[in-house]
């Protein structure tokens, strides 16, 4: 199935596979080979955005040397389905481990990432065994894109809040015949899977975070006995490049027409955000992250053209009244796994939002933990898990 066909439009799931028309890829080839370059100032570098030279670089290598079908047929490789919840279209992976008592686990992405953030992570968390691991750690994996992300895609409409994405993952669930589960995200995955412990929290299993925020409330005391590290960490919301942010939550119509339109706009939109997020933070991106990955994942966005329908969520974030209004701490156990050089999450107040079972600190890895460091994001997932299911 491509993308010109239509999605199920009943409760069926029905297999699907990734089969881009070659006149889409050779398009691609054409755009990024007449790409109309802007004149930037010289002596200029990161602070400004994406360094001239740097983008060329990796835009020739996108050009010329990069292979989607390489990729495509790599992912093709997982099983991939596609359903349709109230109204709307959703694809998901569904890796089932060789174990018939693992757990079933959700795992859910963020922005501008994708389902391809965890390709790192799916054999070691399916099997175990053949890493030198143990049978009862094995995951039955759900690896759903979020409705508007790569092919979850068109939205039906307005209103796509995590909340509302919590409802459908949760009937996804329901559908794959998964009573109880696990959860785990990071970025606005994490918002979601928070969503899903409040709206069934009798269904979860663990809550397993990363890359999730926790803001102080204002209460007198709440920030007394933090480290320097903690502060310094909650010092970064008040110098964080939000640019990205205040455009995607305002105006993510606007910014569609630019990046629908333009590959070297979606590369560099997503490559500069992967810059300012990896660590090592003085890096580059492929010194975090594989290039050629990085590119398939910027590579689905231009295909399944969802720059803009991926954006809305944080339009429907910030403008979502339900979500200002404080909620009682949760009751699932929630594990929180943070990069010391890129989260800004604290585990004092974390803990009065969620209830936290487990909690590591990394000097390793970054925002996007799982595509960046798998085998530590396995193990902390491994090392949750165990901890709440032998209580």
């Amino acid at each position: 199935m491509d993308r010109g066909q239509l999605p199920p439009s009943s409760d069926t799931i029905q297999p699907f596979r990734m089969n881009v028309p070659q006149m889409e890829v050779d398009d691609l080839r054409d755009r990024l080979a007449r790409t109309r370059w802007p004149a930037h100032l010289p002596e200029t570098g990161w602070g400004r955005g994406v360094p001239l030279h740097y983008l060329k670089k990796v835009a020739e290598h996108w050009e010329k040397d990069y292979k989607w079908r390489k990729y495509e047929a790599k992912l093709n490789k997982f099983p991939q389905f596609l359903t349709n919840i109230d109204g709307q279209p959703l694809h998901f992976l569904h890796i089932q481990s060789p174990e018939p008592e693992a757990t079933p686990l959700m795992l859910l992405h963020g922005w501008p990432g994708s389902f391809i953030e965890f390709l790192g992570t799916i054999d070691l968390l399916t099997n175990p065994r053949d890493h030198g691991g143990k049978p009862e750690d094995a995951f039955h994996l759900i690896i759903p894109s979020l409705p508007g992300f790569g092919y979850s895609s068109p939205l039906n409409g307005p209103g796509w809040t995590p909340g509302r994405m919590a409802e459908v993952l949760v009937k996804l669930m329901d559908r794959l015949g998964y009573e109880r589960f696990g959860v785990q995200g990071g970025d606005t995955g994490s918002f979601v899977a928070e969503e899903m412990g409040h709206l069934a929290p009798e269904r979860l299993i663990g809550i397993h975070l990363n890359a999730f925020f926790t803001f102080p409330s204002g209460e007198e005391g709440e920030l007394e006995g933090l480290s320097e590290g903690e502060q310094a960490r909650l010092s970064k919301m008040e110098t964080f490049n939000d640019g990205y942010m205040q455009i995607q939550s305002k105006s993510p119509n606007t910014l569609a027409y630019a990046l629908n339109d333009s590959p070297m706009g979606q590369l560099a939109w997503i490559i500069e955000i992967f810059k300012k997020w990896t660590e090592p933070m003085e890096g580059l991106p492929e010194d975090s992250v594989d290039l050629d990955l990085l590119l398939t994942n910027v590579t689905l966005y231009w295909f399944t053209e969802t720059a803009g329908s991926a954006a809305q969520v944080y339009y429907e974030t910030m403008h979502d009244e339900s979500a200002w209004i404080p909620k009682e701490r949760g009751i699932v156990p929630t594990g929180g796994l943070v990069s010391l050089s890129q989260d800004v999450a604290v585990k004092q107040l974390a803990d009065k939002e969620h209830n936290i079972v487990q909690w590591n600190e990394y000097d390793k890895g970054g925002h996007f933990f799982a595509f960046e460091q798998p085998e530590t994001f396995v193990e902390d997932v491994r090392q949750f898990f165990r901890r709440i299911q032998s209580q």
